[in-house]
C-alpha cells in the first residue's frame, strides 16, 4: 500500500489442501477452506452471515487456543487504533480523531454470535479486534477441525481503507470485514490488534455468498460462479440475464488461494471487463462522472499492460483475474483486486493501480509477514512501481530517484528506527512510511548496485519461483540472493536494515606517486560498502576500480555499460581509509569519483568526486 538466517532448504515440500506444511528449520503453514454466506441490508448498513472454517494445523505443535481478527471493532471511540491516532506525534490525516467523533450508526462492529468446533460449542471472549478461544479439546499436528461461526456486523462510516459512503460517494469498500483466523507460523500466533498498519493471513481456499440489494454492482476479490444470473456485465456475451424474482441478489464467489476476500459494492458502477490474450480478465469498476470517466476509460488499456510487465519483470501473475475497483480512502492491496480512490488525474490514476497492483506479487503471493517485514511489501512494491512508471510512460531515466530522496530525508530527520521495528511501534508515521516505502525500495536498487544489475534481477525471478505462497522473510531473501551470486550479504541486512548506520565515502587525496598515481579513499559513514571508482582521463577515456568489502567473499561480475574494470583490490570494512596505485601519472587524470551511477546510497555526495 500507497503504507537467524536460514540454511538452504531441507526436508519436504508437502501441499496439504491448499496450505503446506514445510519439514525446514520448522517453517510450516496453516491451512484454511473458508465457506460464508452473508446478508447485507443496505438501509440500515448490518449485516449478518454464517463461517464454516476448516482448519488444518500442519504445524508440530499442539493448539489449545485460536484467535480470530474482527477488525471492525476498531471503528470505535476509545478503540487502539483512535488513542494511537488521537496521540501520535504525526498522525495520519484520514484518521485523526475521527473514530473518537463517530456516532452509534457510524461506528464499525464485528461480533461472533456462536461458535463451535466440530459441532460443539467453544468458550470465546472478545478483546476489542481480537477473538480469543479456548478450545474444548486441543488441535493436534497434522489434523483438521471444522469452526462454524455466526457473527453479525456494522460498517463503518469510512476512515480507514474499510467502510461505507466515502467522500467519492461509494457505498461500500468491504475489506477486513469478516471474523479472520489468526496466522500461527513458526514464531507462534501473531494476533496482533489493529491499530492501523497492514494485515498477514493464511493461504486459503475462499467460498464466499453475498446477498444484496439487487441493484448493487459488486466487484473484488474471487471469480463469480453465477455471472448469467447475476448479469451487471458479468453475463457471457450474447446471454439474456433473467429479472430477479426478489429484491436482492445472492453473488456467489470462489477464490482459490489467497489469505484474504476484498469486495467493493455500488448501484452507480461502471463495470468494464477485458479480457487479455493470456487468459487474464481485469475488471474495473467506478461510478461514472466528470472526475472519473475519461481517466478511467484510459486506465483500461494501461492496467493490462502493468500487468504484462510485472510479469516479465518479477514473475507471471498467478491468478485469471484482477479487479480495480474504486473505494477505500487512498489506495490499498487486496487478494486479486484493489481499492483505489478514482476522482484523480490520470498519472495519479495510473500511479496508484500500478502500485496497487504490484502488491500483488509481494503482499498477495509472496505474502512476507508486514507486520515483522513493511518494508519487503511496500519497499519491493514501490521499486517495482517506479520501474512499472517508468516503463508507461517512458520519460524517467532514474525511476527510484525518489525513493532514494526520500530515503535521504528520512535519515537526516533524526526520527529513523531501524527497519526491522515491528510496524505497529515505530514512533512516528513519519519513521514507518519512510522507512518501509522509501529505503526498502532503496534497499533493493542498490542490491543492483552490490550484486550487478542483472544478477539482483536474476534473483528477483528466482525469489518468485522460490517463495510464492510461502510467506518469506528477510533471511529468505537474502540467501535466494547469496545463492544467484555467490556473494555472502549477511552483512548488508544487518547494517541496512537491522541499524540506521548510514552510507558516507568521500575521494580523500589524488596525488603524484613514484609508479604514478595515488588515489586516497575515506569512510566517513558508519556503514561500509564496495565501491565502483571511476577514473575519467584528460582525453575522454575511462576506467574503473572496483573495492569490494573483504566480508563480500567475492565479487560482482562486470556490469555492462560500465567502464573496463583494470583493478580489484578488498577493503577491510575495519579500516577507515585505502589507498589505491594507479600506472597512469597524475597529470593525465581529469576526475575521481565514487559511484557515478547514483546506485550507493551516499548521505553526501558532494565528496564523491574530485576534478583537475
Amino acid at each position: 500500500m500507497l503504507k537467524n538466517w536460514m540454511k538452504p532448504l531441507v526436508g519436504l515440500f508437502l501441499f496439504v489442501g491448499t496450505g503446506a506444511a514445510f519439514g525446514q528449520n520448522g517453517r510450516f503453514q496453516q491451512a484454511v477452506d473458508y465457506k460464508m454466506e452473508v446478508q447485507m441490508d443496505v438501509k440500515t448498513n448490518q449485516y449478518s452471515g454464517t463461517q464454516t472454517l476448516n482448519y488444518t494445523n500442519n504445524s508440530p505443535d499442539t493448539l489449545t487456543r485460536v484467535f480470530y481478527h474482527l477488525y471492525y471493532n476498531a471503528f470505535q471511540p476509545g478503540s487502539m487504533m483512535d488513542v494511537r491516532s488521537r496521540t501520535i506525534a504525526d498522525p495520519d490525516a484520514r484518521v485523526k480523531d475521527r473514530i473518537f467523533k463517530l456516532k452509534p450508526e457510524e461506528i464499525g462492529y464485528l461480533h461472533a454470535k456462536s461458535l463451535k468446533m466440530n459441532g460443539k460449542s467453544v468458550k470465546f471472549k472478545e478483546v476489542e479486534t481480537i477473538l480469543e478461544v479456548d478450545l474444548y479439546e486441543p488441535i493436534l499436528p497434522n489434523t483438521t477441525v471444522t469452526l462454524e461461526m455466526e457473527f453479525e456486523g456494522q460498517v463503518p462510516l469510512q476512515v480507514r481503507r474499510s467502510g461505507r459512503d466515502s467522500e467519492e460517494g461509494v457505498r461500500y469498500s468491504m475489506s477486513q470485514w469478516y471474523p479472520k483466523m489468526a496466522n500461527y507460523d513458526e514464531q507462534g500466533w501473531h494476533a496482533n490488534p489493529y491499530i492501523g498498519r497492514e494485515f498477514y493471513g493464511l493461504f486459503g481456499d475462499f467460498e464466499v455468498k453475498i446477498t444484496i440489494d439487487k441493484s448493487y454492482v459488486l466487484g473484488g476479490t474471487g471469480y463469480l460462479q453465477n455471472p448469467n444470473e447475476i448479469g451487471h456485465g458479468y453475463e457471457d456475451a450474447g446471454v439474456k440475464v433473467p429479472a430477479p424474482k426478489g429484491n436482492t441478489l445472492t453473488w456467489h464467489f470462489v477464490a482459490p488461494k489467497v489469505h484474504d476476500f476484498m469486495w467493493g459494492a455500488d448501484p452507480k458502477y461502471k463495470h468494464d471487463k477485458i479480457q487479455m490474450s493470456n487468459g487474464i480478465t481485469v475488471h474495473h469498476f467506478y461510478i461514472p462522472g466528470e472526475k472519473t470517466s475519461e481517466n478511467w476509460e484510459k486506465l483500461k488499456e494501461l492496467t493490462p499492460k502493468a500487468i504484462d510487465f510485472m510479469s516479465k519483470k518479477f514473475g507471471q501473475y498467478p491468478y485469471k483475474q484482477f479487479s480495480v475497483v474504486q473505494g477505500g480512502d487512498g489506495g490499498m492491496e487486496y487478494a486479486m483486486s484493489t481499492l483505489i480512490t478514482g476522482e484523480r488525474s490520470l498519472p495519479s490514476l495510473v500511479g496508484v493501480m500500478v502500485h496497487e497492483l504490484a502488491h500483488s506479487w509481494f503482499h498477495g503471493v509472496l505474502a512476507t509477514n508486514e507486520s515483522l517485514y513493511p518494508w519487503m511489501d511496500e519497499g519491493f512494491t514501490s521499486y517495482a512501481t517506479n520501474l512499472t512508471m517508468a516503463n508507461i510512460f517512458q520519460a524517467n531515466p532514474n525511476p527510484q530517484r525518489g525513493s532514494y530522496a526520500g530515503y535521504y530525508r528520512l535519515a537526516k530527520s533524526g526520527l529513523e528506527e531501524p527497519m526491522s521495528t515491528h510496524s505497529d511501534h515505530y514512533h512516528t508515521n513519519t519513521a514507518y512510511s519512510s522507512a518501509a516505502y522509501a529505503k526498502g525500495a532503496v534497499f533493493l536498487a542498490q542490491l543492483g548496485y552490490v550484486l550487478g544489475e542483472e544478477v539482483r534481477d536474476r534473483g528477483m525471478l528466482r525469489y518468485w519461483n522460490t517463495w510464492q505462497f510461502r510467506h518469506p522473510n528477510v533471511n529468505d531473501f537474502i540467501r535466494v540472493m547469496e545463492k544467484e551470486s555467490g556473494l555472502e550479504l549477511d552483512w548488508y541486512k544487518e547494517y541496512f536494515v537491522n541499524s540506521t548506520k548510514t552510507i558516507d565515502y568521500g575521494v580523500k587525496e589524488v596525488k603524484a606517486s613514484a609508479t604514478g598515481t595515488a588515489i586516497t579513499l575515506e569512510r566517513i559513514g558508519l556503514m561500509p560498502m564496495p565501491l565502483d571508482v571511476v577514473i575519467t582521463y584528460k582525453d575522454g577515456t575511462q576506467e574503473m576500480v572496483y573495492l569490494p568489502l573483504v566480508i563480500m567473499r567475492g565479487e560482482k561480475v562486470q556490469e555492462a555499460g560500465m567502464p573496463t574494470r583494470i583493478k580489484t583490490e578488498a577493503w577491510p570494512w575495519t579500516n577507515l581509509t585505502k589507498t589505491i596505485q594507479l600506472e597512469k601519472p597524475f597529470d593525465q587524470i581529469k576526475s575521481v569519483e565514487i559511484d557515478p551511477s547514483k546506485r550507493l546510497a551516499d548521505l553526501q555526495p558532494e565528496n564523491n568526486k574530485v576534478e583537475f
